[in-house]
């Protein structure tokens, strides 16, 4: 087993699962690439970040990494869920790191300007 922490790919959450279905899409590469990876939601959706950490947990694993899928960090980074890592860190005796939300990372900012020169590419072409 490695020593590395689990990754956390963590979402907010819905209870339309086609909203849900984006999310999974967009983890993806992350979940295929980098091993042991998870994507969790914060609330109304499954599976919870609790139960992500009870599974790890089950197999070893006591050292986690939350990268939150969340453009910037309102309140829901900056209370709810130091919150509930306070309380998953105590419940199931692991270390739980929140790392900064994906949209502070500069690179995210390069995706969405390449996002949007395909798409004015897309409408130059003929139809």
């Amino acid at each position: 087993m490695s020593d590395d922490p689990r990754i956390i790919l963590l979402a907010h959450g819905s209870s339309d699962q086609r909203w849900c279905q984006t999310f999974e899409k967009l983890a993806t590469p992350t979940l295929d690439s980098v091993a042991g990876s998870r994507i969790a939601y914060m609330e109304l959706a499954e599976p919870s970040l609790e139960t992500i950490i009870a599974q790890g947990k089950k197999e070893g694993i006591t050292s986690f990494t939350i990268i939150p899928l969340f453009l910037a960090a309102g309140r829901h980074l900056r209370k709810d869920v130091p919150g509930m890592i306070d309380e998953l860190e105590a419940t199931h005796d692991v270390s739980i790191t929140l790392a900064p939300p994906i949209g502070e990372n500069p690179q995210l900012g390069d995706a969405i300007r390449d996002v949007v020169n395909q798409e004015l590419e897309r409408q130059k072409q003929p139809a």
